[in-house]
């Protein structure tokens, strides 16, 4: 390992893992509501996958290019890092082995778990038994591993049964694919809503399989391969289409290296280094479980449970609220061509903007609608609204990222219904994704006047994740906005990517040095003795240059608090580095997403909401948007909600100087920033419906007694 460049800057992927670890300690968490645990176990799981097959891919490949590089944050080579990466997963799978324990009894008293062989009874055996000759052994295609039968290729997360065999005194091994056809739940007679695992049976019958050999050791494994594919368009051919292209090159996903091999509770050591050789992986990235290997099923178990069962282990259900901007029984063009709103997702519903897109794609006065997609929801209600609008005959000009990881399959579907329905779409940039949230409509009023309603986000274009993650939506019909937003379609069109702006800021060329100018600014207002502050909200912190920046800013005495919900490569509370700089960290019922720039103090702070975390992706090789919050009430309404989150004493966690995460330990009473954000949205929305019930004087005299 080589000394760090920068006393006061981590690793990213050890960073990550301690987010996830957060994720993990809801699992564990007796407070959180117990089917609400294993959904965060399932999480917890699942981003670990994905943390494999994209950045321990991404090191796995660089260790092949580059083995020698040296990570500026860090110190140390690809090798090196992997290497400290597995060991931190090493101590994360205990962790949830640690859940698992704690949940299981449990979920047997409710009798909705997953039970092993010596926890059936004997009628329950005997119809495993039988499940297993009748529906299962028919259409298995095992295999014995020998030189006329080569090791066969593995499925990236796909489950297999290893067995050991002896076969008139030889030592085989073979090896069972778990179909991924047959249903993974088997439901088992006089046992409520218990059940057995798919490859659990499998693993019970392996006898019935090699019938004339002797089991010497049976388990299940899974291998993770590196999916970190790097797209190359120079590959495209001049007569292929950038959709079909994309639709080959996922393909590959599936063929690509090992980078992780889990085994389901234990194997002899003749089984590991057998594996290890032929996956040519080091024991290392060898990882035990006594945990089932792969955990979605959960949520299809929760799924089936009846109302009555699952209704008290669950988060109480929470609906989104209405919006005191945008009432949806009158007309949503006309309320946004008269005010600027603001929506807190998931807190605030999205049907106004859905509304907005409906409206438009009907309404004649509306010309033209432009916008940016990276995520949708299935079966979108965007897609159907645009289509529609292009059916209509209205010009449609939709900016498609088809290179949004795992959700690329979507995007080309979604992109060809668009296409055909006669929308124009465009498909990015060579080594640069589009990641900014922006919409626009272009309206004629009577007098022939053009006018812009432009709405810009910080999360996707998705009505499922809008109620499970935490976005801000900003709609305004301000001409300023407007202008920027004409010139930011007219130049992605165009290719150009160096557009200038006026009001705002946009990713590669200007965001970054933006912020780093107005961190300046509160650098100059320390060194002058006026109060200065930076306050920021975002899921990751990577760029260096910012974090350098920010580094000086806390040495010039601006006092800094940022919550970052996952990666922070910049370690706080280092004196004469970062003394000034405090990070927290939330996880809770919610995915926190929306980000928020803040600097300065009080009325002459500068407030953005933008797409773009401060990691280099964001900053250097994606195009993202912040735009300026600058009416009064809806910027205190963004900073109050800051403050909130900043407010909470028991999902909040402080990171030290130490690089690990801490509780708020407090006497006060319990503060839950985002069951606090939910009451609020109930409280406004019984505001304005007895405000609606009211008579003209009524509402006059409750306004003033209000203001």
């Amino acid at each position: 390992m080589h000394p760090k460049k920068f006393p006061f800057t981590q690793n990213r992927e050890l960073s990550w893992l301690k987010f996830n670890q957060r994720v993990l300690e809801e699992a564990l968490d007796s407070r959180v509501p117990l089917l609400e645990r294993i959904k965060f176990l399932s999480i917890f799981t699942s981003n670990l996958d994905e943390f494999f097959m994209v950045r321990c891919g991404s090191l796995y490949d660089l260790s092949l290019v580059d083995p020698d590089s040296i990570d500026k944050k860090s110190g140390m080579t690809p090798n090196e890092q992997l290497d400290e990466i597995f060991k931190e997963v090493h101590s994360l799978y205990r962790m949830r082995d640690q859940a698992t324990k704690q949940i299981s009894p449990v979920l047997e008293s409710l009798h909705i778990a997953s039970l092993s062989k010596k926890q059936l009874s004997k009628k329950q055996t005997k119809f495993i038994h039988q499940y297993f000759d009748k529906q299962v052994l028919p259409v298995l295609s095992p295999q014995i591993i020998d030189t006329h039968h080569p090791f066969p290729h593995l499925i990236n997360k796909a489950l297999y049964i290893i067995v050991e065999v002896k076969e008139e005194g030889i030592v085989k091994m073979g090896i069972i694919p778990v179909p991924e056809f047959l249903k993974r739940i088997v439901e088992l007679p006089d046992g409520d809503g218990n059940y057995m695992l798919l490859e659990q049976v499998i693993l019970h019958n392996v006898d019935k399989i090699f019938s004339k050999s002797s089991i010497l050791s049976k388990t299940i494994i899974r291998v993770t391969r590196n999916a970190d594919i790097n797209l190359n368009e120079k590959e495209i051919d001049e007569d292929e289409d950038y959709r079909s292209f994309m639709k080959k090159i996922l393909k590959k996903r599936a063929r690509l290296m090992p980078i992780r091999l889990e085994i389901y509770k234990d194997a002899p050591d003749s089984i590991v280094k057998y594996l290890c050789d032929k996956l040519d992986i080091k024991e290392n990235q060898v990882f035990i479980s006594k945990t089932p290997l792969e955990l979605s099923h959960l949520f299809d178990v929760i799924g089936k449970l009846p109302d009555e069962i699952k209704g008290p282990l669950l988060y109480t259900p929470f609906t989104p609220q209405k919006n005191k901007y945008l009432r949806l029984d009158r007309p949503i063009i006309d309320q946004v061509l008269d005010h600027d709103s603001i929506l807190f997702y998931p807190y605030q519903d999205i049907e106004p903007f859905l509304q907005l897109l409906k409206e438009a794609a009907e309404n004649p006065i509306v010309k033209s609608i432009k916008i940016t997609i990276y995520r949708l929801a299935k079966n979108s209600r965007i897609v159907r609204y645009l289509t529609r609008a292009a059916e209509n005959g209205k010009d449609v000009t939709v900016l498609m990222e088809l290179r949004a990881r795992f959700d690329e399959d979507h995007n080309i579907m979604a992109a060809g219904e668009l296409e055909e329905a006669g929308c124009t779409l465009l498909y990015g940039f060579e080594n640069y994704k589009v990641h900014s949230k922006i919409c626009m409509i272009s309206v004629q009023n009577k007098k022939g006047e053009l006018k812009t309603i432009t709405q810009i986000g910080t999360g996707n274009y998705n009505e499922k994740t809008s109620r499970m993650y935490t976005d801000i939506s900003y709609i305004t019909a301000s001409p300023l906005i407007g202008e920027d937003a004409i010139h930011f379609f007219q130049n992605m069109a165009l290719s150009k990517l160096d557009g200038k702006y006026d009001h705002l800021l946009v990713s590669p060329h200007a965001l970054k040095d933006a912020c780093l100018h107005m961190i300046d600014e509160e650098i100059w207002k320390a060194h002058n003795g006026i109060e200065a502050q930076i306050l920021l909200k975002m899921n990751s912190l990577t760029d260096l240059d910012l974090i350098v920046k920010l580094s000086e800013a806390s040495r010039a005495g601006v006092k800094i608090k940022m919550l970052i919900r996952g990666i922070c490569c910049l370690i706080p509370g280092l004196k004469g580095h970062t003394e000034n700089i405090e990070v927290f960290s939330i996880v809770g019922r919610y995915l926190e997403h929306s980000r928020i720039y803040c600097f300065g103090t009080k009325e002459e702070s500068k407030v953005y909401i933008s797409s773009a975390d401060f990691m280099t992706r964001n900053t250097e090789k994606r195009v993202e948007i912040a735009c300026p919050i600058d009416d009064p009430q809806l910027k205190n309404e963004v900073m109050d909600y800051f403050e909130i989150m900043l407010s909470d004493n028991v999902k909040i966690r402080k990171l030290c100087s130490d690089s690990n995460y801490v509780s708020l330990d407090t006497e006060d009473e319990p503060f839950i920033a985002q069951e606090v954000c939910m009451a609020k949205a109930v409280h406004q929305a019984q505001l304005l419906s007895e405000m609606e019930e009211l008579s003209w004087f009524e509402k006059m005299k409750k306004w003033f007694q209000n203001v």
